[in-house]
């Protein structure tokens, strides 16, 4: 089975705007290799480090919530 890593890096990006707390960040507790990608796409803050949270780029931030919307909600 090959991987489409940009459908994963998306549902991350996601992800992690459902875990979103002090306005930028976020609980980093996914896939390194995902977070690593984000990292280096401009989403979010160097992700290595023993702060268990990470900092969301303001596109980051953007992004995520259409993300979380397109994915994880309903229309009504």
């Amino acid at each position: 089975m090959q991987m489409d890593e940009e459908k994963i890096d998306d549902a991350v990006l996601a992800l992690l705007w459902l875990t979103l707390h002090d306005g930028d960040r976020a609980w980093k507790g996914f896939d390194w290799d995902a977070m690593d990608r984000l990292y280096k796409k401009g989403l979010i803050a160097n992700p290595a480090g023993k702060a268990k949270s990470v900092v969301l780029s303001d596109e980051g931030l953007q992004r995520s919530e259409e993300l979380f919307r397109a994915l994880f909600t309903r229309s009504t």
